[in-house]
């Protein structure tokens, strides 16, 4: 849509608020919410000024004011918003010299999408995530320095509830493809239609505000934390990609799976620059209880076309060279989508760039594998602190083309162990009360 006619739409549909939306570096979206009347043509071109410390990873105090310019063609009307309610992505610039905000994620996504397209390999990346996430009747947690406590009840009917969630996607105008059912000690999904780089990170925000939303008018509680609950599955964000040129895939081909040689050596990068990958992919502590050996995670940095146990998939339902494509098995939804998205292409880049061939698939079974069998294999990192030393010791890919900045990385790297890391190290584990109260 153009400016005016976003404009005539708020007419039309009674808009009352415009909520302005923009992510930091956590993946966290911002709310700046205007009323429909200060909204004019001449606001898509100045934008909004606001605070940019209230952001994670933001600017320092004297460099604090921003700009947040909203996009015209991400405009929707909010499904789940209590009043009628414009919803418009913004990106994030200097007021003085009106240049993009380097600590910008939508920023660097579109810059990795720019980089691909330099490089001739293809016009365009595709994305298509299926973002799962665990609906409880109830969850309460408290924390303060003297104690903490959690608990959580599964939700006893999920499957009207995820009718009301596909109707408020599809609402919202994000392309659903199906919805996975679950039960009440596994988590649901609802898949998204691949879309270009940076217009499926917006999706994703989306959904996951759409999802949050439309439990709590239910009266229950959504969660995208990666593994909320001790046994079991956890929530995952298995990523495929594809990679497009003159609207043809350049994955498919005559090899393994039916993957070119383009398509294997994308398959290389990711698995090559995985470790490092993870520190955005899978950017909390939680994910590494997910990813973690015995669980039911992607633990090993192999690829095959059916195992599910693999880091890397190529999915074979279907036999159109179309949908060829690969399947990046160890992110979560607790990540940002435009670090994630914009780390894999760029390793996926490098692998090809390098023919990066990934040696031989896996097509074991790990549930029977022997202990040295399993030795054998590269793993992921056990912790967030391991990733982030990946990320410190690989990161040369993401430079490529400034798409990431080193400031970006160290911010990542900084604000990840001063405000996650280390206050968890520093306090007590409810278990560890079981293990050691008495001793």
């Amino acid at each position: 849509m153009t400016p005016r006619e976003i404009l005539a739409l708020c007419r039309e549909k009674e808009v009352q608020a415009v909520d302005l939306r923009l992510a930091d570096l956590s993946g966290a979206w911002h709310h700046l919410t205007i009323p429909v009347a200060r909204l004019d043509e001449d606001v898509f071109e100045d934008g909004v000024g606001f605070d940019g410390t209230a952001l994670w990873g933001g600017p320092p105090t004297n460099e604090s004011d921003l700009l947040a310019v909203p996009q015209p063609e991400t405009a929707y009307l909010d499904p789940v918003a209590a009043v009628p309610t414009l919803a418009i992505l913004c990106n994030i610039q200097d007021p003085l010299t009106r240049e993009p905000f380097s600590r910008d994620p939508r920023y660097i996504a579109q810059k990795a999408v720019n980089y691909l397209r330099s490089t001739g390999f293809a016009d365009e990346a595709q994305i298509g995530p299926k973002a799962q996430f665990f609906v409880f009747d109830e969850a309460k947690f408290t924390q303060s320095g003297s104690g903490s406590s959690c608990q959580v009840s599964a939700a006893t009917e999920v499957h009207s509830l995820q009718s009301e969630m596909l109707q408020a996607l599809n609402d919202a105008g994000l392309k659903v493809e199906g919805v996975l059912r679950s039960s009440q000690a596994t988590p649901s999904a609802i898949g998204l239609a691949h879309q270009p780089v940076v217009t499926m990170a917006d999706h994703l925000l989306a959904y996951k505000h759409i999802i949050r939303h439309v439990a709590r008018r239910r009266q229950k509680q959504a969660t995208f934390m990666p593994q909320p609950l001790a046994e079991g599955p956890g929530s995952g964000l298995h990523t495929h990609l594809s990679f497009w040129k003159k609207e043809q895939p350049i994955f498919a081909g005559h090899g393994y799976a039916g993957l070119s040689d383009t398509g294997l050596y994308a398959l290389g990068g990711v698995l090559r620059h995985a470790p490092a990958l993870l520190a955005l992919c899978s950017p909390t502590t939680n994910s590494y209880k997910r990813l973690a050996p015995g669980g039911q995670g992607p633990v090993h940095l192999v690829y095959s076309q059916r195992n599910r146990s693999a880091a890397c998939r190529i999915p074979v339902y279907s036999s159109s060279p179309k949908s060829r494509r690969i399947a990046f098995r160890c992110p979560d939804p607790s990540c940002n989508p435009y670090l994630a998205f914009a780390a894999i292409v760029l390793a996926a880049i490098d692998g090809i760039q390098t023919k990066l061939h990934p040696g031989q698939p896996y097509e074991g079974d790990r549930r029977y594998a022997s202990p040295a069998e399993l030795a054998e294999l590269p793993h992921v990192p056990a912790t967030l602190d391991e990733a982030l030393r990946a990320l410190e010791e690989d990161q040369e890919f993401l430079l490529r083309d400034d798409v990431f900045t080193p400031d970006v990385i160290q911010t990542w790297i900084d604000e990840k162990r001063r405000s996650e890391i280390q206050p968890l190290r520093l306090r007590p584990h409810p278990f560890e009360f079981c293990l050691y109260f008495d001793v």
